[in-house]
């Protein structure tokens, strides 16, 4: 009698629930596709993502370079010009005293 209800459950199970874990095996099977896909996808997405920081970073520093280089140039220049302003005030004070005499 025991073998009989424990067939007729163990028949039971396998008539109602592997059908439904089958189901549920290809089911997860898809999932994991489906995610393998979006992985990729997104993998992809974030490549091009940092790709394009790079480049970003690149004229960045080369933006700065140009703009130190002209600041120097501007230094430069705004150097001499303050030279030459000294000069000229030095050669007033000297000719000065001659200028008031004449």
């Amino acid at each position: 009698m025991a073998a009989n209800i424990y067939q007729a459950v163990k028949q039971a199970m396998q008539d109602l629930i592997a059908p439904q874990l089958e189901s549920l095996k290809g089911d997860i099977g898809a999932l994991r596709a489906d995610l393998g896909a979006v992985r990729a996808e997104t993998g992809a997405e974030f490549g091009a993502v940092r790709a394009e920081i790079g480049a970003l970073r690149s004229e960045m520093r080369a933006g700065q370079l140009a703009l130190g280089a002209e600041i120097r140039r501007i230094d430069d220049k705004l150097t001499w010009a303050l030279d030459l302003r000294e000069r000229i005030v030095a050669i007033e004070a000297r000719l000065g005293p001659a200028v008031a005499r004449s």
